[in-house]
């Protein structure tokens, strides 16, 4: 069986909504949907998917256990993480829960799209599937023209562990990729430890911790990474991230240099906008009219009645939001 997984938690809820309203739009209400919890704060998403029986929150503790275990142990192995997580203001171990969408390898689906929370599926994903027939990992996006947010490009061994040519065409951003059931078992992540504990560590970059790790895991386990962005012919491929100022919506839909788009990806634009936005505050940012659609596609009347000169989300702090942020005052 086929399925599109997701990680969230009450945080990210609009986001969710969002991503399953635009799921439905595009594969229809019955299209299987599993969330991922990335902790136990799930009131408001149990509540938000309660009418939907094609969405379940995977609830296997024992499959999430295992792979809390598994990324504990593989980052243990990090001669810096802790310290560089600790300057970064994180006590333990840093986004701790990211990495449970790799409970996708254990359940429920045969073969599987994870979309971040933060995207909205577009179009019809079945390309991505089909060479699934082929491949171990499918991907579409450009993180490959960016090595510094998947490994430590200052570790010497990089090119040591991965030849730059693999360097060149295999990293891929984890905000989408689809693969399959099974494909790292018991035995294949004690051997990725093994290897991280033999020195591997040093290449990982700590910083974007789940990333960094499924990059790994996909490229020292040798499995076949397809990106689609790399494979396609020109006239096919499109951008994917709302960093890119081009795009053109039209119909509630995204396109680029007439090419609709699979997904939208508001990479790099943190939950707490789309909340203020949901809450009613006239926040800006890249495509928030989409965002909004999908969001509020079942219930137009709660969409918010925005008024006044819209914030950028993005825009430099005043000097008293200065003074408030210097003295912990948070409104």
């Amino acid at each position: 069986m086929d399925g599109i997984c997701t990680l969230a938690n009450d945080r990210v809820c609009d986001q969710a909504i969002a991503l399953l309203n635009s799921i439905e739009a595009i594969l229809g209400k019955d299209f299987p949907v599993c969330i991922y919890p990335y902790d136990d704060n799930l009131e408001q998403l149990s509540a938000a998917i309660a009418n939907r029986p094609n969405v379940e929150i995977y609830s296997d503790r024992n499959s999430m256990a295992t792979w809390d275990s598994f990324v504990k142990t593989a980052w243990n192995t990090h001669p810096t993480a802790f310290q560089q997580w600790n300057q970064a203001g994180s006590q333990g171990y840093h986004r701790f829960g990211t990495h449970r969408r790799y409970c996708a390898f254990d359940a429920p689906f045969d073969r599987f799209l994870y979309m971040d929370a933060d995207t909205i599926l577009l179009d019809d994903p079945t390309p991505i599937f089909e060479q699934l027939e082929h491949h171990d990992c499918v991907v579409y996006d450009f993180q490959f023209k960016d090595l510094t947010h998947v490994y430590d490009i200052h570790s010497s061994k990089l090119t040591r562990v991965f030849p730059q040519e693999r360097l060149d065409r295999e990293i891929f951003c984890s905000g989408l990729y689809a693969s399959k059931k099974e494909e790292f078992p018991p035995e294949q992540r004690a051997w990725l430890v093994e290897q991280l504990k033999a020195g591997d560590s040093e290449i990982l970059y700590p910083m974007a911790p789940d990333q960094t790790l499924i990059n790994y895991m996909m490229m020292r386990s040798e499995k076949s990474i397809y990106n689609l962005a790399l494979e396609w012919s020109s006239d096919r491929i499109t951008g994917c991230c709302v960093t890119s100022p081009h795009f053109q919506m039209k119909d509630n839909l995204v396109y680029d240099k007439s090419i609709r788009l699979i997904y939208l990806h508001y990479i790099g634009i943190s939950s707490r906008f789309f909340v203020r936005l949901c809450q009613g505050e006239n926040i800006d940012f890249p495509y928030r009219d989409i965002f909004l659609y999908y969001r509020y596609l079942h219930e137009p009347e709660k969409r918010p009645k925005l008024s006044g000169n819209p914030k950028r989300y993005d825009a430099a702090p005043g000097f008293f939001q200065k003074v408030k942020r210097k003295l912990g005052i948070k409104n």
